[in-house]
């Protein structure tokens, strides 16, 4: 029968599945717990959730898992229905499954040995505690009813007494205060000599609703009007301290509380507190405007930005960055100092009135018919007012002392004052919620910024203006030597050389100097306008300096504008003769001219960079491109390059110009060397090819000809030139000899004299060197020549093809116009007879 039970226990578990769990048993770790658990909730019928699942019972004799199981009637079945090869499966599985249970149950046990250890100790611990607290409690128990017999005991006992003691205590309670109202006028008296008004008040207050209430009788009513003589006197004397202003705040607001309590009307008193308040607040706002000097006069206004940061520049070179001063008008205190003195005293004192009215007619709590009136709406409006009136006329004064700072060379000063004023003025929003005096306050801080940075771009003007009048006075000097003979445009052209030891600073040096002295300046003013937005500013955290303050204020209104005038100053210096630009070095031009480019390539974009870097610019609004400024840079640049090819050139052009008109070519001797004014184009030329040449780079040339010096003679002595100089002049072929040059003319490319260079030195050279010759030509078209006149045209020419070819970027352009001025000057001469090319070429070597 054993065997039986033991065959349907491991036939239990087979049904459910467990044959995987078996084939498995041998794992271990976590997997093999989890198995085990769940064997045992399936073998208990519970679910995932712990709670036992509620299965249809089965009525089924042969359900293993039914209540009504029998284990014969199973057994029979499986006789009946399994050959014996299966009945010894289910016997082997179902051995194999009870060992494997088994070990599962025993392995659980093991884990859980520490848990069923504790768990039993727990258990009998609690059975001991239960044991002990069921003993106090009816220890307690025992005692509560005995004290709640002795209370009983003692209450029987004393209940024919405890009312005559009640009764005794009311008695007193009467007499006491029958007492109190008696002795009341001899108190407020007594008070009233001692000042102590607050007492007195407290007192009255006490028996004011007694008297009233048993005023018809005699003793009451005279004991009432005592008490009302007394008090009119002591609000008497409240008024004439409240009047006197000679009290202290504290003691003001305890004597305006004193005649609240004595029903004094609430909007009279209002008024009154207002008024003193007025007055000790107007004394500080004297004080400040004290502090505050007349304007200076017009003129000394209008002079001051031109002293910003430029006094030290007038006394020597761009190169001296020292930060410079304006003078500012001088007060009895600085503005630090000011506004120190407005906040300590009137702001302080402001909102010290503000709490103590607050206090007094705003949040103080309205009892009885008062309540009705409304008071604190009418205070609060009176309040607003008092307070607009008066911090008007405080942000007037801060506004002229504001005013007052010119001075730029230390901006921390004026941000600290103003952050002092902000800060400060914040006090006065939590007091007084909807106030528009920190709206005011703010403005004020914007405005001074904005002309603050209005004072910087007037200083960095200033400063460019007379770093440029300091770099014309060094360009005009006359001391140059050879080896810088470009410095001040050419020797010849500023005062001719001079000695070595005298020579001034290279321009290249000068340019350096003036862009970096400029650059530094620049820097020097954005680190002062970054004061105003530095973390530790309240006012730099408002939208205001954010956004607009940074973008437009700085950004635009500050470096944008100041790029601006510096290309638009520089393009003033090319304006026509007699205007500004007439008297311009062309050293200057040359130099305006590479600074502007220089801008246009790096310096722009730095600039611009470093500002949106330092103060975190969000381009909220419309800003001005970086690209859009360096087309502005590039044009004046190329602007003053023109200018200065135009300048240079009408210079040479006018040497030449004097030289012919003032000759007379018909009667001229015959040529023995060449003209003075010849080697004074070749030399300003040079001069001017040195200049540009420290500023410009090369640039891209032709390939010359390897007898380029010697050209010139072997064109003008060809058969060519010799047939066309003689049948010019023939009575037979006037017609065929024009013909010929217009039809050489046609085939020639097309020169434009005053077209735009380019920025290298071979371009800027090419185009003065046009104009110079354009303009030799032009004269020699108006002039008639003789024989000799002829061929000193032919020497002179042949000289200027030595040595200009190597200046221009394309030979031909030079071989060309100096092919024209002889040709001209052969169509004019009465007697063309032409200089032999050997006679020409020792004329020149030996000039």
């Amino acid at each position: 029968m054993g065997a039986h039970c033991l065959c349907c226990g491991s036939f239990f578990w087979t049904l459910y599945g467990m044959d995987d769990s078996v084939a498995a048993s041998e794992d271990s770790g976590p997997g093999r717990r989890r198995r085990v658990h769940g064997m045992l909730k399936l073998y208990y019928g519970l679910n995932e959730e712990g709670k036992a699942e509620e299965q249809p019972e089965s009525l089924d004799p042969c359900d293993i898992n039914g209540p009504h199981f029998d284990p014969e009637l199973f057994l029979n079945k499986l006789r009946r229905e399994c050959s014996l090869a299966e009945l010894m499966d289910q016997e082997t599985c179902m051995v194999k499954q009870i060992r494997s249970l088994d070990s599962d149950m025993q392995t659980l046990v093991y884990e859980n040995y520490n848990k069923f250890i504790s768990a039993t100790d727990t258990i009998r611990k609690m059975k001991n505690d239960f044991k002990k607290m069921e003993d106090e409690m009816d220890c307690l128990s025992a005692n509560m009813a005995a004290i709640t017999e002795f209370s009983a005991r003692i209450s029987g006992t004393l209940q024919d007494q405890h009312t005559q003691i009640t009764k005794l205590s009311g008695v007193h309670t009467l007499l006491r205060k029958l007492q109190f109202l008696f002795e009341l006028p001899a108190r407020l008296n007594k008070c009233l000599e001692l000042q102590a008004y607050a007492q007195a008040v407290r007192s009255h207050r006490r028996a004011r609703c007694v008297l009233q209430q048993y005023s018809h009788l005699p003793s009451f009513k005279g004991i009432q009007d005592d008490c009302h003589a007394i008090m009119d006197k002591l609000a008497q004397e409240l008024r004439q301290k409240f009047r006197d202003g000679g009290s202290s705040a504290k003691d003001l607001s305890e004597c305006v509380e004193l005649l609240l309590q004595l029903d004094e009307p609430a909007e009279e008193l209002c008024d009154k507190f207002l008024s003193h308040a007025r007055s000790r607040l107007e004394s500080d706002l004297q004080g400040l405007e004290a502090e505050i000097r007349p304007y200076p006069s017009a003129s000394a206004m209008k002079d001051a930005p031109a002293r910003s940061l430029s006094s030290t520049a007038a006394a020597g070179s761009p190169t001296d960055n020292s930060p410079s001063t304006i003078p500012s008008p001088t007060s009895n205190t600085d503005i630090l100092e000011f506004i120190d003195r407005g906040c300590n005293e009137f702001v302080s004192s402001l909102c010290l009135v503000i709490t103590s009215y607050q206090e007094l007619f705003v949040n103080h709590a309205q009892k009885g018919e008062l309540a009705s009136k409304n008071i604190p709406q009418m205070a609060n409006g009176k309040l607003h007012a008092f307070v607009d009136d008066l911090a008007a006329r405080y942000f007037s004064l801060v506004e002229r002392r504001i005013q007052e700072e010119k001075g730029v060379a230390d901006n921390s000063l004026l941000v600290r004052a103003l952050d002092r004023f902000h800060r400060r003025l914040q006090a006065v929003a939590k007091l007084l919620p909807g106030s528009a005096v920190p709206n005011q306050g703010t403005e004020i801080v914007i405005r001074a910024a904005t002309e603050r940075v209005k004072q910087y771009l007037s200083a960095l003007q200033s400063f460019y203006m007379d770093s440029l009048t300091d770099v014309r006075q060094a360009l005009a000097t006359p001391r140059l030597s050879v080896a810088s003979a470009s410095v001040a445009g050419g020797g010849a052209l500023l005062g001719g050389p001079a000695s070595g030891r005298d020579a001034p600073t290279s321009l290249p040096e000068l340019l350096s100097s003036l862009s970096a002295s400029i650059l530094n300046q620049i820097k020097s003013v954005l680190a002062s306008v970054h004061l105003f937005t530095a973390k530790d500013i309240t006012f730099s955290n408002k939208p205001y300096f954010k956004g607009e303050f940074c973008s437009q204020g700085v950004r635009e209104s500050l470096v944008v504008s100041f790029i601006k005038f510096v290309c638009q100053s520089s393009r003033q210096f090319c304006e026509s003769a007699g205007d500004k630009g007439g008297s311009t070095p062309p050293a200057l031009l040359l130099l305006l001219s590479r600074l502007c480019l220089d801008y246009e390539t790096s310096t722009i974009s730095y600039i611009l960079t470093l500002t949106d870097e330092q103060f975190l610019v969000q381009h909220h609004s419309p800003v001005t491109p970086v690209t859009t400024l360096c087309a502005e840079a590039r044009e004046a640049a190329q602007k003053l390059l023109n200018h200065y090819v135009k300048v240079q050139g009408l210079i040479i052009s006018q040497m030449l110009r004097k030289s012919v008109e003032t000759r007379d070519w018909v009667n001229t001797i015959e040529p023995r060397n060449v003209r003075a004014v010849m080697k004074r184009v070749v030399e300003d030329t040079t001069s001017i090819d040195v200049q540009v040449g420290l500023l410009y780079e090369e640039g891209v040339r032709k390939a010359h000809s390897s007898d380029s010096s010697k050209r010139t003679f072997s064109v003008y002595s060809s058969s060519r030139q010799q047939a066309r100089y003689a049948a010019s002049y023939t009575p037979s072929a006037p017609m065929d000899t024009n013909l010929l040059s217009n039809i050489h003319k046609l085939f020639s490319e097309r020169i434009d004299i005053f077209s735009s260079v380019e920025f290298n030195k071979v371009s800027v050279m090419t185009g003065i060197i046009k104009i110079s010759l354009k303009t030799f030509l032009e004269c020699v078209r108006l002039r008639t020549f003789g024989r000799y006149g002829l061929q000193q045209i032919q020497v002179d020419c042949h000289y200027l093809q030595m040595y200009l070819w190597r200046f221009v970027s394309d030979e031909n352009l030079v071989h060309f116009l100096l092919d024209e001025i002889v040709g001209s000057s052969a169509h004019r001469c009465l007697d063309p007879a032409p200089m032999e090319q050997s006679v020409i070429e020792v004329i020149c070597e030996r000039g």
